[in-house]
């Protein structure tokens, strides 16, 4: 065990520790070294090929060193540190033991993926990470040969695995493929269809490997999250299985017979049939995620074990950093933060998050009336539906990695009466499309659809932006869809929400509102389908949807300084659009600017210029929006500025439409 100490500039304490073992009931606590401190090893290493130079000891001490950096950079360039933490010793020796990258290893999600690209070449574009122009967050193929998956959305790792190695068995290719999947990713479907369809195929040469912390981006939920805890804290099977590897793993020609035995004491000793057995994986572990030596070991065994096996790695989410090993949840994403005290830089400004509006009104509707209940998929806290979970645990419901669930389970409840808010971040809810269609919006239920990061999100990138919900929606008969333009309207339209006894869908961004009085407002109900006229003009007109309207706002200030006088409306409603407020605006303007923040193919911009052709309206349209290509990380402001819909950029369309 290692461990070192500084003082913070406040005399507090730093935490580190690095060990070679997985105490998950330890209350060992050690404070961090100076982060300062010279790398010995940490800038010798620029491939996994120069990985496997070093020796035991020296592969123990450069993980210290990779943790260290991970924490000092992500400090001043935050990420997603907790998960990559506890994946350190992972990496190394996945990258240790298998020839990267003609060998593949596929991250799912990519949350604990920052050690791998550290290894990989990529140290020094680490600083870059989720900056414009800089390395993806996330595993990404045409950024590196070793991201063999991209990686986004959880529990694609075993399916596309599985792919690749099929791919290699068809192909006559010796190559090993490796699938790195969390506790709480495999609580999604498509993790157990690849299970079921690598299974059957029993030839085919393919390692996942359960990476278990007991988390996901919140404390894991359900009855797999109890059955991994039963398989891992089976004591008289632990230390049959400790004796049994240590003993015949050193020898490959006990291999086989080492499978065999460990598969009789699982039968023998567990109280029923282990599951990935089940469904024709040989099950290996568990072992312990932070002890090098078993993991290297064990890989290396695994190494020569043709056909679909699971090795179940124990793990701490956040290890080696004690603020973030104590609140795992926090420190998924803490933003900037003092390495040596582990106090998090907190931006400035007053203006509430849209997600903590969204919880807290969920309390409030829910104390009103006995009907309203919260659902979510693993992300209690992301949404701020934890508020709603500490005060009403029987009427919040997180239902793990499952958003086609979350959206059917919603359905049922609604069916039987209750109004459900089901609230998932609008990338995720892509996966849940069928289940709006079929389950609530064909049945006419009384859902609350919550997407909260609509729009462009910012430094998690291309495969985190939700930018496609209002084009791909608008198209549901039946269905409401409204964005609010800030704070109270939020608040507003989930109690319009609660009232409308239909489907019901509120898109709304990541990060702060316009800093508008909402808290202890009285409820209004806001009319569905009507939006609202903010401004008085000349000859032409801002028509905008959901939190552009602030941009355009100021932008219309900035031109009437200039001596253009523009109107501006406000649609509120994506669907229905509001025919009375259009028929205004194509009767009095010859030019209209749309605003959205979405894809104009099929979005809202579209439709309003669908609107003014058909009703004969003598109307040019610009629409600003987001085209026909991916978005990269960035800041929001810089993406928005980069796609064309900023304020800047609603100002010079102004002066050249006039």
């Amino acid at each position: 065990m290692k461990s070192g100490r500084a003082a913070g500039p406040f005399g507090n304490k730093i935490w580190y520790c690095a060990s070679d073992t997985l105490s998950l009931s330890s209350a060992f606590v050690s404070e961090v070294p100076n982060m300062s401190e010279e790398y010995k090893l940490l800038h010798r290493i620029n491939s996994p090929g120069d990985l496997k130079t070093l020796s035991a000891e020296e592969l123990r001490a450069y993980c210290d060193e990779l943790r260290r950096y991970i924490i000092d950079e992500c400090s001043v360039h935050p990420g997603h540190l907790a998960s990559s933490l506890g994946a350190v010793e992972l990496a190394a020796a996945l990258h240790y033991v298998f020839d990267t990258p003609d060998d593949k290893i596929v991250w799912d999600v990519g949350h604990q993926t920052y050690a791998h690209k550290i290894i990989t070449g990529r140290r020094e574009a680490f600083r870059t990470k989720r900056h414009l122009g800089g390395i993806s967050g996330f595993p990404k193929m045409s950024e590196s040969p070793y991201d063999a998956f991209g990686g986004g959305h959880a529990s694609v790792s075993i399916s596309a695995a599985f792919g690749m190695a099929k791919a290699a068995e068809l192909r006559g290719e010796k190559r090993q493929v490796v699938a790195v999947i969390g506790d709480g990713s495999m609580t999604g479907g498509l993790a157990f269809e690849g299970l079921n369809n690598a299974g059957a195929s029993k030839q085919t040469n393919l390692l996942v490997i359960l990476n278990d912390n007991h988390m996901a981006i919140d404390q894991a939920t359900g009855a797999l999250k109890n059955y991994l805890l039963k398989i891992s804290t089976s004591v008289h099977y632990n230390r049959f299985k400790q004796r049994l590897w240590g003993i015949l793993s050193h020898t490959p020609r006990l291999l086989r017979l080492c499978q065999k035995a460990g598969n009789a004491v699982k039968q023998g000793l567990l109280n029923k049939s282990n599951l990935f057995e089940s469904l024709n994986f040989r099950y290996f572990g568990p072992v312990d995620g932070h002890n090098l030596k078993e993991l290297v070991r064990t890989l290396r065994a695994l190494h020569d074990i043709e056909g679909p096996k699971l090795l179940h790695v124990m793990t701490v989410k956040g290890k080696g950093y004690l603020p973030a090993e104590s609140d795992q949840s926090v420190w998924h994403a803490p933003g900037c933060f003092n390495p040596d005290t582990g106090e998090r830089i907190r931006s400035k400004g007053s203006a509430a998050r849209y997600q903590d509006v969204f919880g807290e009104t969920l309390l409030e509707l829910a104390r009103q009336d006995a009907r309203v209940v919260g659902v979510t998929p693993a992300m209690p806290s992301g949404c701020s539906m934890n508020i709603l979970l500490r005060e009403m645990p029987d009427r919040c419901f997180d239902v793990g990695i499952a958003e086609g669930h979350a959206v059917t389970f919603s359905a049922g409840l609604a069916a039987a009466g209750m109004v459900p808010f089901c609230n998932i971040y609008s990338t995720f809810m892509q996966r849940a499309y069928d289940n709006v269609i079929h389950d609530v919006a064909i049945q006419d239920l009384p859902v609350v659809l919550c997407l909260d990061r609509g729009g462009l999100v910012g430094e998690d990138g291309v495969t985190h932006h939700g930018v496609f919900d209002m084009a791909a929606f608008g198209a549901v008969p039946g269905l409401t869809i409204a964005a609010p333009r800030n704070e109270r309207e939020l608040r507003n339209l989930m109690y319009t929400a609660l009232q409308a006894g239909h489907p019901f869908m509120i898109r709304y961004p990541r990060g702060c509102g316009e800093g508008v009085a909402w808290r202890g407002e009285p409820f209004e109900m806001l009319p569905v389908g009507r939006g609202e006229r903010l401004r008085n003009g000349g000859t032409l007109a801002l028509v905008t949807i959901g939190t552009t309207a602030g941009a355009a706002a100021r932008a219309a200030e900035r031109a009437a300084a200039a001596g253009v006088e523009v109107a501006h409306y406000d649609l509120r409603y994506v669907k229905p659009l509001d025919e009375s407020l259009l028929d205004e605006v194509g009767r009095r303007f010859r030019k209209v600017i749309t605003v959205e923040d979405g894809c104009i193919r099929g979005g809202v911009g579209e439709a309003v210029a669908a609107y003014f052709n058909t009703h004969g309206c003598d109307t040019q349209v610009r629409m600003l929006g987001i085209g026909d290509a991916w978005v990269e990380h960035g800041t929001p402001l810089q993406l928005q500025a980069l796609c064309g819909f900023d304020e800047e950029a609603i100002f010079r369309a102004i002066l050249e439409m006039r």
